[in-house]
């Protein structure tokens, strides 16, 4: 029988790199799916597996529901059980007004951030269900404070996706709590990792530092806190929580 098993998805890099390891330093057994960055994947597994932790990496693009789907074939063939999913995989386009944003654009952004958060909870809820068996468990949404703020002249359909995220929690938390399952979300702020220069702003966090409260951005470590404390027995009467992890703003 393992320990308790973590899933994080896009877990090669940044926040969910950063989950990966803080989550194996405290005892779970951790699959790392990522979709194109297999060396860091690969790395992070020796990483984890060298300080004594377990560790297995699944590579699959979570917008396709059919990569999904082999994703938890795959997963089980590994795993007797999930415990804990974190929904990080997502991306962003470079930045743009509305009116620059087209419809392929639309699809590959909402498809990543959201759908495959929606095809990741449907494979998890199948294993962690106590009405099918399974012995509950955690969902951990990875938002991010634009969906507060609403993100203008940047990543504004980054931001609707996020908001759609948020939805998703409420509702599913609410769905969920007979199946014995919490369902949490985190909303981080700007955070130092390499999402801005996929934007293409590397320098993003430390042009817009001085507008944060806290005159800094954060760290990828900050947020796993977040995301471990929700997936322990800690918040076990936390469900439905939007966690705002963005230095005050």
């Amino acid at each position: 029988m393992h320990s308790k098993v973590m899933l994080i998805t896009g877990a090669s890099r940044g926040i969910g790199a950063a989950t990966a390891r803080l989550a194996a330093a405290r005892g779970y057994a951790v699959c790392i799916n990522f979709r194109q960055q297999q060396d860091a994947a690969t790395q992070l597994v020796a990483e984890i597996r060298a300080d004594g932790g377990e560790a297995f990496a699944i590579q699959a693009d979570i917008s396709d529901e059919n990569q999904v789907a082999e994703l938890f074939v795959q997963f089980d063939q590994q795993f007797s059980r999930l415990d804990v999913l974190v929904n990080n995989a997502g991306m962003l386009e470079s930045q743009s007004r509305l009116e620059a944003i087209d419809g392929a654009r639309l699809q590959r952004v909402f498809a990543a951030n959201v759908y495959g958060s929606f095809y990741c909870a449907r494979q998890a809820i199948q294993r962690m269900s106590k009405r099918r068996g399974g012995n509950g468990g955690a969902i951990i949404n990875l938002s991010s404070i634009a969906a507060k703020l609403g993100a203008p002249e940047e990543y504004i359909d980054y931001a609707a996706a996020k908001g759609a995220i948020d939805s998703m929690t409420v509702g599913l938390a609410k769905e969920l709590a007979a199946d014995g399952i919490r369902v949490n979300a985190v909303r981080p702020g700007v955070i130092d990792t390499e999402i801005h220069a996929s934007g293409g702003e590397p320098g993003r966090v430390e042009r817009v530092s001085k507008s944060i409260p806290m005159q800094r951005g954060g760290q990828p470590e900050e947020i796993a806190e977040a995301i471990l404390w929700l997936a322990s027995d800690a918040a076990s009467y936390t469900s439905g929580a939007l966690l705002d992890v963005a230095g005050g703003r």
